[in-house]
């Protein structure tokens, strides 16, 4: 149902009463800036071709309506090319629903609760592939229809369905399970949706699916509350996954790691660098007190402001980012290449229209001919923004780094994601313009 211009969107996102510290969203739908479900529905040509340049201005000047969210999200993050028509795409969500199936099943053949509306947050096997059988594990990962699991082993199997692995891609799988089940019960428990075990349950079923699907990656702490908002938005598990997929491809640079790094810390390098042109009395002062590595801003950047905002003002500012960044190639890009070809041929060997594009991917366009280096993405001048703006707090009362984390903690719930935006677009701004005349400084 339609809600008047003006309703906060928290009305949409229902918290807890209980929950009384949680922070207000402040993003409001505003008639003539939000786009709205008529004027979506308007962006279609009958065959179903999307006016996306048109889309894209309407959401970075007021956001999106939360009941069409789901769905814009989609194009945003390229699960589908505006160029596509309604049956091409209808196409692409049969087969996607279908693949999702198959790898679904393949994960519950390998461990039964998969899929069943129960997960685990004990851990069920060891580093050797052997299963753990403690009484929260029994518990978790019994069957339902006989109430107990039982201890008895018959040929090396056990009556829960747990087995000794020898696959290392398995083991290493299972090893995360728990974890990610840990991190389900842990996200975004402020909101009224999670009191539902099956929307849980969900959410460990995507997450345990990404992570065999993605096995280089696997899983790490934060995707919890990267994919929570998929699944609240997109009614199917299918879509959610897929969703949830396409912003992975964006951001899982940022959960690889290694035995020495962490994929993050290019973003937090890349950070340090922006503020030095920027604000260079502010980045000494950083290094002085031992923060040159930009850490404090890890958890902005590897879960995008998800706990500096209310959940409804964190949408608000993904999908602004997401309109800012857009790029027409997305699609093209990252559909498998074996796949048959699914858009229009409207859509093949054209160069994209810079109409097309979002704010932030047109200045990009202006500079990548004078810059070899690829693009930055907006988030990382988001926390610039936000380190900029409290630049002379920090440089009169950080003291040490204890300090540099309070300081940036009290902005939880005090920052306005348009505004952090607007920022970022014109520190970006800046920062290329002073590299611009650095570089032709240099004979």
């Amino acid at each position: 149902m339609w809600r008047d211009a003006g309703t906060p969107a928290d009305s949409f996102y229902e918290v807890r009463p209980e929950c009384t510290d949680v922070p207000k969203t402040t993003f409001k739908i505003k008639a003539g800036k939000t786009l709205s479900v008529r004027k979506w529905q308007a962006a279609f040509s009958p065959e179903g071709y999307l006016d996306i340049g048109r889309t894209l201005g309407r959401i970075q000047r007021g956001g999106i309506h939360p009941l069409i969210r789901g769905e814009v999200w989609e194009f945003l993050l390229g699960c589908y090319d505006p160029k596509s028509t309604f049956d091409e795409r209808e196409q692409i969500r049969h087969r996607r629903r279908a693949q999702y199936a198959v790898l679904k099943e393949e994960c519950r053949q390998i461990f039964h609760l998969v899929g069943s509306g129960r997960f685990v947050t004990a851990p069920i096997i060891t580093e050797d592939g052997d299963p753990i059988l403690d009484p929260i594990v029994l518990q978790q990962t019994q069957q339902p229809d006989n109430g107990m699991a039982s201890l008895s082993q018959e040929n090396g199997t056990y009556s829960s369905g747990m087995v000794k692995e020898v696959d290392k891609k398995i083991i290493q799988w299972k090893l995360t399970l728990h974890q990610i089940g840990l991190d389900v019960v842990r996200t975004d428990r402020t909101l009224v949706f999670f009191e539902k075990q099956e929307n849980l349950s969900k959410l460990w079923d995507i997450l345990a699916v990404y992570a065999w699907f993605d096995a280089d990656v696997g899983y790490c702490q934060g995707m919890s509350d990267l994919c929570s908002p998929m699944i609240i938005l997109l009614e199917d598990e299918a879509d959610a996954f897929w969703c949830f997929e396409r912003l992975m491809r964006r951001m899982r640079g940022n959960f690889r790691c290694t035995e020495t790094s962490v994929g993050v810390e290019t973003q937090l390098s890349n950070l340090a660098s922006i503020t030095q042109v920027i604000d260079p009395k502010l980045h000494q002062h950083l290094e002085t007190l031992g923060g040159g590595d930009y850490l404090f801003a890890f958890r902005m950047l590897m879960v995008l402001f998800r706990r500096e905002f209310s959940f409804g003002d964190s949408l608000y500012l993904w999908e602004m980012m997401w309109a800012l960044e857009y790029d027409p190639d997305l699609f093209t890009v990252y559909e498998d290449p074996d796949a048959p070809t699914e858009h229009s041929e409207g859509s093949k060997g054209k160069t994209k229209s810079i109409r097309q594009c979002g704010k932030y991917e047109r200045e990009n366009m202006k500079s990548r001919a004078k810059n070899a280096e690829a693009p930055l993405p907006i988030s990382v001048f988001l926390v610039a923004s936000v380190l900029k703006d409290r630049s002379s707090k920090l440089l009169t009362e950080a003291r040490g780094l204890d300090d540099v984390v309070k300081i940036l903690n009290d902005i939880t719930g005090n920052l306005d994601a348009k505004k952090a935006c607007s920022g970022a677009m014109k520190l970006h701004k800046k920062y290329l313009k002073k590299i611009q005349t650095h570089d032709q400084s240099i004979p």
